[in-house]
């Protein structure tokens, strides 16, 4: 009789978990479509990384930051020392070093900025990819 009991609460939390994961996935699908919702659907939308690249590619293209629009943001882990920006001639750390993948949007064109390590984000103009299937990425 116990174990029946005890199965039955078993499977009513298996069933409330499920339950409020549906919900919490609801309310982020809500957050998305909502426009008001913007910076809380956004992770890193508000971070200091995403405020320096933004300040940064104002500078380069002599225009307004409130011109710029963030188009993805993703935590990522970079496949070595060049931060997924390699140069020619350059010897890297063959070690994967956490970082940041924020894309910027300005006059129809995509900017990317890498950080990673102590590194601030960077403009990066031949960018190389993340660790496959790093980041997860959110498009905006």
């Amino acid at each position: 009789m116990l174990q029946k009991s005890g199965i039955r609460r078993f499977s009513r939390a298996i069933v409330l978990v499920f339950a409020m994961v549906g919900c919490s996935q609801a309310q982020d699908v809500a957050k998305r479509e909502d426009p008001t919702a913007m910076s809380d659907a956004i992770p890193g939308a508000e971070s200091e990384l995403v405020r320096i690249a933004t300040e940064d590619l104002a500078a380069r293209l002599d225009i307004s930051p409130d011109q710029i629009k963030l188009t993805r943001f993703d935590e990522v882990t970079w496949p070595d020392g060049s931060i997924g920006c390699p140069r020619k001639d350059m010897r890297y750390t063959q070690a994967l070093v956490n970082g940041s993948l924020i894309v910027l949007r300005a006059d129809g064109v995509n900017y990317q900025y890498h950080s990673g390590g102590s590194r601030a984000p960077f403009y990066c103009a031949n960018p190389a990819p993340p660790v496959p299937g790093d980041g997860g990425g959110i498009d905006y």
